[in-house]
Protein backbone atom coordinates (compact mmCIF):
# COMPACT_ATOMS: atom_id res chain seq x y z
CA UNK A 1 0.00 0.00 0.00
CA UNK A 2 1.45 3.37 -1.06
CA UNK A 3 0.78 6.55 0.90
CA UNK A 4 1.56 10.10 -0.12
CA UNK A 5 3.43 11.65 2.78
CA UNK A 6 2.67 15.24 3.77
CA UNK A 7 6.26 16.23 4.49
CA UNK A 8 7.94 18.44 1.90
CA UNK A 9 11.71 18.77 1.52
CA UNK A 10 13.91 21.66 0.34
CA UNK A 11 15.09 21.39 -3.25
CA UNK A 12 18.42 23.16 -2.85
CA UNK A 13 19.42 22.85 0.80
CA UNK A 14 20.87 20.05 2.89
CA UNK A 15 18.65 18.68 5.66
CA UNK A 16 18.32 16.20 8.49
CA UNK A 17 15.34 13.82 8.57
CA UNK A 18 14.75 12.48 12.06
CA UNK A 19 12.16 9.85 12.91
CA UNK A 20 11.76 6.68 14.95
CA UNK A 21 12.55 3.35 13.32
CA UNK A 22 9.79 2.16 11.02
CA UNK A 23 8.33 5.56 10.17
CA UNK A 24 9.46 5.15 6.55
CA UNK A 25 12.41 7.56 6.26
CA UNK A 26 14.47 5.41 3.90
CA UNK A 27 11.51 4.46 1.71
CA UNK A 28 10.38 8.08 1.44
CA UNK A 29 13.82 9.34 0.43
CA UNK A 30 14.36 6.59 -2.11
CA UNK A 31 10.96 7.35 -3.59
CA UNK A 32 11.44 11.13 -3.67
CA UNK A 33 15.01 11.02 -5.01
CA UNK A 34 14.68 8.04 -7.32
CA UNK A 35 16.51 8.44 -10.63
CA UNK A 36 18.68 11.30 -9.43
CA UNK A 37 22.44 11.42 -9.15
CA UNK A 38 22.73 10.03 -5.61
CA UNK A 39 25.42 8.65 -3.35
CA UNK A 40 23.60 6.50 -0.78
CA UNK A 41 25.33 5.38 2.43
CA UNK A 42 23.46 2.91 4.63
CA UNK A 43 24.93 2.92 8.13
CA UNK A 44 22.48 0.22 9.22
CA UNK A 45 24.72 -2.10 7.20
CA UNK A 46 27.38 -3.20 9.75
CA UNK A 47 30.13 -3.25 7.13
CA UNK A 48 29.39 0.30 5.96
CA UNK A 49 29.01 1.49 9.54
CA UNK A 50 32.42 0.09 10.46
CA UNK A 51 34.04 1.48 7.30
CA UNK A 52 32.87 5.06 7.76
CA UNK A 53 33.35 5.05 11.54
CA UNK A 54 36.96 3.84 11.30
CA UNK A 55 37.86 5.79 8.15
CA UNK A 56 35.54 8.77 7.61
CA UNK A 57 37.71 10.12 4.77
CA UNK A 58 36.29 7.35 2.59
CA UNK A 59 33.42 9.79 2.02
CA UNK A 60 35.76 12.42 0.57
CA UNK A 61 37.31 9.89 -1.78
CA UNK A 62 33.86 8.85 -3.03
CA UNK A 63 32.84 12.46 -3.59
CA UNK A 64 36.01 13.19 -5.54
CA UNK A 65 35.23 10.27 -7.83
CA UNK A 66 31.44 10.41 -8.24
CA UNK A 67 30.51 14.10 -7.78
CA UNK A 68 26.84 13.33 -6.91
CA UNK A 69 24.06 15.91 -6.71
CA UNK A 70 22.90 14.56 -3.36
CA UNK A 71 24.50 12.45 -0.64
CA UNK A 72 22.07 10.46 1.53
CA UNK A 73 23.50 9.12 4.80
CA UNK A 74 21.06 6.79 6.54
CA UNK A 75 21.24 6.69 10.39
CA UNK A 76 23.95 9.33 10.70
CA UNK A 77 24.19 8.86 14.49
CA UNK A 78 26.11 5.63 13.85
CA UNK A 79 29.05 7.56 12.34
CA UNK A 80 28.77 11.13 13.67
CA UNK A 81 32.31 12.01 12.49
CA UNK A 82 30.87 12.20 8.98
CA UNK A 83 29.08 15.39 10.02
CA UNK A 84 32.34 17.35 10.11
CA UNK A 85 33.09 16.23 6.57
CA UNK A 86 29.55 17.04 5.45
CA UNK A 87 29.95 20.52 6.94
CA UNK A 88 33.20 20.98 5.04
CA UNK A 89 31.75 19.78 1.73
CA UNK A 90 28.64 21.95 2.04
CA UNK A 91 30.84 25.00 2.59
CA UNK A 92 33.64 24.33 0.11
CA UNK A 93 32.05 22.30 -2.69
CA UNK A 94 28.32 23.01 -2.45
CA UNK A 95 27.48 19.31 -1.99
CA UNK A 96 23.94 18.74 -0.68
CA UNK A 97 23.45 16.21 2.09
CA UNK A 98 20.38 14.40 3.40
CA UNK A 99 21.03 12.74 6.75
CA UNK A 100 18.53 10.55 8.53
CA UNK A 101 18.52 9.49 12.16
CA UNK A 102 16.36 7.48 14.55
CA UNK A 103 18.21 8.77 17.61
CA UNK A 104 19.37 12.25 18.40
CA UNK A 105 21.03 11.11 21.63
CA UNK A 106 24.46 10.34 20.26
CA UNK A 107 24.46 13.56 18.28
CA UNK A 108 23.31 15.76 21.17
CA UNK A 109 25.39 14.19 23.91
CA UNK A 110 28.46 13.52 21.78
CA UNK A 111 28.86 17.17 20.79
CA UNK A 112 28.29 16.21 17.16
CA UNK A 113 28.39 18.89 14.50
CA UNK A 114 24.76 19.65 13.58
CA UNK A 115 25.98 21.98 10.83
CA UNK A 116 24.95 25.23 12.55
CA UNK A 117 21.85 25.85 10.46
CA UNK A 118 23.44 24.80 7.17
CA UNK A 119 21.08 21.81 7.15
CA UNK A 120 17.38 22.19 7.90
CA UNK A 121 15.75 19.79 10.36
CA UNK A 122 12.62 17.76 9.53
CA UNK A 123 10.82 14.99 11.40
CA UNK A 124 8.88 12.04 10.01
CA UNK A 125 6.17 10.42 12.10
CA UNK A 126 3.84 7.45 11.71
CA UNK A 127 1.10 8.03 9.15
CA UNK A 128 -1.53 10.68 9.82
CA UNK A 129 -5.21 10.03 9.20
CA UNK A 130 -5.04 12.33 6.18
CA UNK A 131 -2.12 10.45 4.67
CA UNK A 132 -4.01 7.17 5.11
CA UNK A 133 -7.10 8.68 3.47
CA UNK A 134 -9.99 6.38 2.62
CA UNK A 135 -8.31 3.39 4.22
CA UNK A 136 -8.23 5.10 7.61
CA UNK A 137 -10.01 3.32 10.47
CA UNK A 138 -10.06 4.92 13.90
CA UNK A 139 -10.45 1.56 15.63
CA UNK A 140 -7.44 0.16 13.75
CA UNK A 141 -5.37 3.26 14.51
CA UNK A 142 -6.11 3.02 18.23
CA UNK A 143 -5.43 -0.73 18.31
CA UNK A 144 -2.40 -1.08 16.05
CA UNK A 145 -1.07 2.44 15.56
CA UNK A 146 -0.14 3.82 12.16
CA UNK A 147 3.42 2.76 11.39
CA UNK A 148 3.50 2.15 7.61
CA UNK A 149 4.39 -1.56 7.89
CA UNK A 150 1.16 -2.23 9.80
CA UNK A 151 -0.85 -1.57 6.62
CA UNK A 152 0.97 -4.30 4.72
CA UNK A 153 -0.07 -6.88 7.33
CA UNK A 154 -3.56 -8.37 7.24
CA UNK A 155 -4.05 -10.95 10.03
CA UNK A 156 -4.22 -9.51 13.53
CA UNK A 157 -1.60 -12.00 14.68
CA UNK A 158 0.90 -10.64 12.13
CA UNK A 159 0.30 -7.12 13.40
CA UNK A 160 0.83 -8.24 16.99
CA UNK A 161 4.03 -10.04 16.03
CA UNK A 162 5.34 -6.98 14.19
CA UNK A 163 4.69 -4.61 17.10
CA UNK A 164 6.22 -7.00 19.62
CA UNK A 165 9.27 -7.36 17.38
CA UNK A 166 9.42 -3.57 17.07
CA UNK A 167 9.52 -3.17 20.86
CA UNK A 168 12.22 -5.84 21.08
CA UNK A 169 14.24 -4.27 18.24
CA UNK A 170 14.10 -0.89 19.99
CA UNK A 171 15.62 -2.43 23.13
CA UNK A 172 18.22 -4.39 21.18
CA UNK A 173 19.36 -1.81 18.64
CA UNK A 174 18.66 1.63 20.04
CA UNK A 175 19.38 0.87 23.69
CA UNK A 176 21.70 -2.15 23.99
CA UNK A 177 23.91 -1.60 20.95
CA UNK A 178 24.20 2.14 21.52
CA UNK A 179 25.06 1.43 25.20
CA UNK A 180 22.60 4.10 26.28
CA UNK A 181 21.94 2.47 29.68
CA UNK A 182 24.30 0.48 31.84
CA UNK A 183 21.72 -2.02 33.07
CA UNK A 184 18.97 -3.10 30.69
CA UNK A 185 16.59 -4.81 33.14
CA UNK A 186 15.56 -1.68 35.10
CA UNK A 187 15.04 0.12 31.80
CA UNK A 188 12.91 -2.76 30.54
CA UNK A 189 10.74 -2.55 33.66
CA UNK A 190 10.59 1.22 33.29
CA UNK A 191 9.30 0.91 29.71
CA UNK A 192 6.40 -1.28 30.81
CA UNK A 193 5.44 1.14 33.61
CA UNK A 194 5.83 4.19 31.37
CA UNK A 195 3.60 2.54 28.75
CA UNK A 196 1.00 1.78 31.43
CA UNK A 197 1.03 5.41 32.60
CA UNK A 198 1.08 6.98 29.15
CA UNK A 199 -0.88 10.28 29.07
CA UNK A 200 -0.89 10.53 32.88
CA UNK A 201 1.01 13.10 34.93
CA UNK A 202 4.37 11.48 35.64
CA UNK A 203 4.96 10.30 39.20
CA UNK A 204 8.74 9.95 39.07
CA UNK A 205 9.10 8.42 42.54
CA UNK A 206 6.32 5.87 41.91
CA UNK A 207 7.84 4.78 38.62
CA UNK A 208 11.28 4.58 40.25
CA UNK A 209 9.95 2.18 42.90
CA UNK A 210 8.34 -0.09 40.31
CA UNK A 211 11.36 -0.05 38.00
CA UNK A 212 13.88 -0.59 40.78
CA UNK A 213 15.74 2.60 39.92
CA UNK A 214 16.39 6.03 41.41
CA UNK A 215 14.34 9.12 40.55
CA UNK A 216 17.24 10.77 38.65
CA UNK A 217 17.66 7.53 36.67
CA UNK A 218 13.97 7.51 35.74
CA UNK A 219 14.22 11.14 34.64
CA UNK A 220 17.16 10.12 32.45
CA UNK A 221 15.10 7.22 31.05
CA UNK A 222 12.37 9.61 29.93
CA UNK A 223 15.03 11.76 28.27
CA UNK A 224 16.24 8.64 26.45
CA UNK A 225 12.72 8.02 25.14
CA UNK A 226 12.63 11.57 23.79
CA UNK A 227 16.12 11.38 22.33
CA UNK A 228 15.35 8.10 20.55
CA UNK A 229 12.09 9.64 19.26
CA UNK A 230 9.87 7.07 20.99
CA UNK A 231 7.78 9.73 22.68
CA UNK A 232 7.55 13.27 24.00
CA UNK A 233 6.96 15.12 27.24
CA UNK A 234 3.96 17.45 27.51
CA UNK A 235 4.78 20.18 30.01
CA UNK A 236 2.22 21.73 32.40
CA UNK A 237 0.83 25.10 31.38
CA UNK A 238 1.78 28.29 33.17
CA UNK A 239 2.05 31.88 32.05
CA UNK A 240 5.63 31.87 33.30
CA UNK A 241 8.04 29.76 31.23
CA UNK A 242 10.16 29.21 34.34
CA UNK A 243 7.26 27.91 36.39
CA UNK A 244 6.29 25.45 33.64
CA UNK A 245 9.43 23.53 34.48
CA UNK A 246 8.42 23.11 38.13
CA UNK A 247 5.36 20.90 37.60
CA UNK A 248 5.53 17.29 36.44
CA UNK A 249 4.95 16.67 32.73
CA UNK A 250 2.91 13.99 31.01
CA UNK A 251 4.47 11.55 28.58
CA UNK A 252 3.02 10.31 25.29
CA UNK A 253 4.48 7.57 23.11
CA UNK A 254 4.82 8.42 19.43
CA UNK A 255 2.46 5.62 18.33
CA UNK A 256 -0.48 3.91 20.03
CA UNK A 257 0.45 0.47 18.68
CA UNK A 258 4.00 0.67 20.03
CA UNK A 259 2.66 1.89 23.38
CA UNK A 260 0.33 -1.12 23.57
CA UNK A 261 3.18 -3.46 22.64
CA UNK A 262 5.37 -2.08 25.44
CA UNK A 263 2.40 -2.29 27.81
CA UNK A 264 1.81 -5.90 26.65
CA UNK A 265 -1.89 -5.26 25.99
CA UNK A 266 -2.04 -6.09 22.27
CA UNK A 267 -4.18 -9.15 23.03
CA UNK A 268 -6.79 -7.03 24.82
CA UNK A 269 -9.44 -5.49 22.55
CA UNK A 270 -10.14 -1.78 22.98
CA UNK A 271 -13.82 -1.29 23.77
CA UNK A 272 -15.63 2.07 23.54
CA UNK A 273 -16.86 3.54 26.83
CA UNK A 274 -13.88 2.12 28.73
CA UNK A 275 -11.02 4.10 30.28
CA UNK A 276 -8.50 2.25 28.08
CA UNK A 277 -10.36 3.31 24.94
CA UNK A 278 -10.60 6.90 26.16
CA UNK A 279 -6.89 7.01 26.93
CA UNK A 280 -6.00 5.58 23.52
CA UNK A 281 -8.26 8.12 21.80
CA UNK A 282 -6.69 11.05 23.66
CA UNK A 283 -3.24 9.65 22.85
CA UNK A 284 -4.11 9.36 19.17
CA UNK A 285 -5.62 12.84 18.80
CA UNK A 286 -2.71 14.58 20.53
CA UNK A 287 -0.24 12.72 18.33
CA UNK A 288 -2.20 13.75 15.22
CA UNK A 289 -2.20 17.41 16.23
CA UNK A 290 1.56 17.36 16.90
CA UNK A 291 2.34 15.64 13.60
CA UNK A 292 0.17 17.92 11.51
CA UNK A 293 1.48 21.04 13.26
CA UNK A 294 5.05 19.94 12.51
CA UNK A 295 4.29 19.18 8.87
CA UNK A 296 2.51 22.55 8.54
CA UNK A 297 5.56 24.26 10.11
CA UNK A 298 3.50 25.73 12.91
CA UNK A 299 5.55 27.28 15.69
CA UNK A 300 3.11 26.22 18.38
CA UNK A 301 3.74 25.49 22.04
CA UNK A 302 1.99 22.46 23.55
CA UNK A 303 1.05 21.99 27.22
CA UNK A 304 -1.68 20.67 29.50
CA UNK A 305 -3.40 22.15 32.54
CA UNK A 306 -4.30 20.56 35.86
CA UNK A 307 -5.42 22.88 38.65
CA UNK A 308 -5.08 22.29 42.40
CA UNK A 309 -8.80 21.49 42.63
CA UNK A 310 -8.58 18.83 39.92
CA UNK A 311 -9.82 20.72 36.86
CA UNK A 312 -7.89 19.40 33.87
CA UNK A 313 -7.55 20.41 30.23
CA UNK A 314 -5.94 17.81 27.98
CA UNK A 315 -4.13 20.17 25.62
CA UNK A 316 -3.38 23.87 25.40
CA UNK A 317 -2.06 25.20 22.11
CA UNK A 318 -0.34 28.56 22.04
CA UNK A 319 -0.57 29.71 18.44
CA UNK A 320 1.31 32.91 17.56
CA UNK A 321 -1.07 35.44 16.03
CA UNK A 322 -4.14 33.54 17.25
CA UNK A 323 -5.91 32.91 20.51
CA UNK A 324 -4.82 30.03 22.71
CA UNK A 325 -6.78 26.87 22.02
CA UNK A 326 -8.00 24.97 25.09
CA UNK A 327 -8.72 21.43 23.92
CA UNK A 328 -10.58 18.72 25.77
CA UNK A 329 -10.56 15.28 24.11
CA UNK A 330 -13.45 12.90 24.73
CA UNK A 331 -14.01 9.49 23.13
CA UNK A 332 -17.78 9.71 23.61
CA UNK A 333 -20.18 9.62 20.66
CA UNK A 334 -22.46 12.09 22.43
CA UNK A 335 -21.21 15.27 24.06
CA UNK A 336 -23.31 17.15 26.62
CA UNK A 337 -22.82 19.74 29.37
CA UNK A 338 -21.18 17.23 31.72
CA UNK A 339 -18.50 16.35 29.18
CA UNK A 340 -17.28 19.95 28.91
CA UNK A 341 -17.70 20.99 32.53
CA UNK A 342 -13.95 21.50 33.06
CA UNK A 343 -13.68 23.72 30.01
CA UNK A 344 -16.71 25.84 30.87
CA UNK A 345 -15.26 26.40 34.37
CA UNK A 346 -11.70 27.27 33.41
CA UNK A 347 -11.97 28.93 29.97
CA UNK A 348 -13.10 32.35 31.30
CA UNK A 349 -10.00 32.46 33.55
CA UNK A 350 -7.50 32.04 30.70
CA UNK A 351 -7.25 35.26 28.71
CA UNK A 352 -7.23 35.37 24.92
CA UNK A 353 -8.39 31.78 24.58
CA UNK A 354 -11.03 29.74 22.81
CA UNK A 355 -12.31 26.35 23.94
CA UNK A 356 -12.82 23.17 21.93
CA UNK A 357 -14.04 19.68 22.68
CA UNK A 358 -12.94 17.07 20.12
CA UNK A 359 -14.81 13.78 20.22
CA UNK A 360 -16.50 11.06 18.17
CA UNK A 361 -19.80 12.95 18.29
CA UNK A 362 -20.68 13.72 14.64
CA UNK A 363 -22.94 16.64 15.62
CA UNK A 364 -21.27 20.04 15.81
CA UNK A 365 -22.60 22.20 18.63
CA UNK A 366 -21.67 24.97 21.03
CA UNK A 367 -22.13 24.50 24.77
CA UNK A 368 -21.43 27.73 26.61
CA UNK A 369 -18.02 28.93 25.39
CA UNK A 370 -17.05 25.48 24.09
CA UNK A 371 -17.15 24.51 20.42
CA UNK A 372 -17.85 20.76 20.25
CA UNK A 373 -16.68 19.12 17.04
CA UNK A 374 -16.01 15.72 15.53
CA UNK A 375 -12.29 15.15 16.12
CA UNK A 376 -11.18 15.31 12.45
CA UNK A 377 -13.08 18.52 11.79
CA UNK A 378 -11.89 19.93 15.10
CA UNK A 379 -8.25 19.41 14.13
CA UNK A 380 -8.93 21.39 10.96
CA UNK A 381 -10.65 24.16 12.91
CA UNK A 382 -7.62 24.46 15.17
CA UNK A 383 -5.69 25.67 12.14
CA UNK A 384 -4.43 22.41 10.69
Amino acid sequence: MIFKRSLSFPETNSFFLFGARGTGKTHLLKERYRGRDILYIDLLDPEQSDLYSLRPKTLLEQLAHAKPRWVIIDEIQKAPKLLDLAHQQIESAGVRFIMTGSSARKLKHGSANLLAGRAFIHHLYPLTFREIGRDFSLEAALTWGTLPKIFALKPAEDKRDYLRAYAHTYLREEITQEQVVRRLEPFRRFLAVAAQMSSQVINFSGIAREAGATVPTVQTYFQILEDTLIGFLLEPFHESIRKRQLGNPKFYFFDTGVQRALHQTLDLPLKPQTSAYGTAFEHFVINEIRRLAEYSKKDWRFSYLCTKDGVEIDLILERPGRKRALVEIKSSERIDENAVRSLTRIAPDIPASEAYCLSRDPMAKKIGPVRCLFWARGIEELGL
